[in-house]
């Protein structure tokens, strides 16, 4: 049986003096945790709890202060209405992933956070699993998936980052989904992966832990972590399909990221720059993006 994860050991160790995080709200089940961070962005100094269900255990080791929401933390053990980007669903097993949501002061340039966030992810998910022996080195597919090269390059997690305004300013809401102690059965498509298909047995709590202090980290790291982001993205130097929004499709070779967070892609010999759009690995035959977000 898979057992719920802990908030209190959560809380205990990003709560704390040298950590920006200010309060831990769990849901035992929730919609999204997306949805319920950009509501507490939204309301002005909401009391714990509210706009939760009654199964809920806010703010589980002690209350959070009233005004701003950011540094918040939305954490569940089944997400029943994930989304990733494009509208993309996002649905497992109760307690076999992570399901966070953080509030984040927005950034300049919105087009890096959710890269920012792939860092801190494909850190956390590399110095956890280091920590139990699997020693994973993940690597990031612009914009916002982390991949394993130890399962044939397939996709473990994905971040959904968010917009959100309210009373006390803007916000952006990180949202992380990792598929973590899935069986190869219960993985929704063949591109995805698990920790635990790659041969890692983590706790949950150690990988939320590590993600949050790794974002924190990165969001204050300036240059640094856009030069990190870099080095790990697994699409510059590859064949890529950018699938637009429109329902266009562009195919080239990916040749960097440039200083907004864009995707650059060579076509047909002059380059094209894209910051929003679906970007798809050529592989030999057909193949299905694996789905995954908070």
């Amino acid at each position: 049986m898979r057992e719920p994860i802990d908030p209190d050991v959560i809380h205990a160790a990003l709560v704390t003096s040298g950590q920006p995080w200010r309060s831990v709200e769990f849901h035992p089940s929730i919609g999204s945790t997306n949805s319920r961070a950009a509501e507490l962005v939204r309301t002005p100094d909401p009391p714990p709890g509210a706009g939760s269900s009654q199964s809920a255990r806010p703010y589980a080791a002690g209350l959070a202060p009233h005004g701003s929401p950011l540094w918040r933390i939305v954490l569940t053990d089944d997400q029943t209405g994930g989304r990733g980007r494009l509208g993309r669903s996002w649905q497992v097993p109760p307690r076999a992933s992570v399901a966070v949501s953080a509030i984040v002061p927005a950034p300049a340039d919105l087009g890096w956070a959710p890269l920012l966030a792939g860092v801190a992810l494909g850190r956390a998910i590399g110095g956890v699993t280091t920590a139990t022996g699997a020693r994973l080195r993940p690597r990031l597919k612009w914009p916002n998936d982390v991949l394993l090269p130890e399962d044939d390059d397939r996709k473990v997690a994905g971040i959904l980052c968010e917009f959100a305004e309210g009373p006390h300013g803007r916000a952006v809401v990180v949202g992380a989904g990792v598929n973590v102690d899935q069986t190869r059965a219960e993985l929704p498509v063949p591109t995805a992966t698990s920790l635990r298909v790659a041969g890692a047995v983590v706790a949950r709590e150690d990988l939320v832990i590590a993600f949050l202090k790794e974002l924190a980290a990165v969001l204050n790291s300036g240059s640094s972590a856009r030069s990190a982001y870099r080095s790990l993205c697994a699409t510059v130097g590859s064949q890529v399909d950018v699938h637009l929004p429109t329902g266009g499709l562009v195919s080239g070779r990916a040749v960097r990221v440039d200083d907004s967070g864009a995707l650059v892609v060579e076509v047909a010999g002059s380059e094209r720059a894209f910051s929003a759009g679906d970007v798809v690995h050529v592989r030999p035959g057909a193949e299905a993006a694996g789905m995954i977000g908070p």
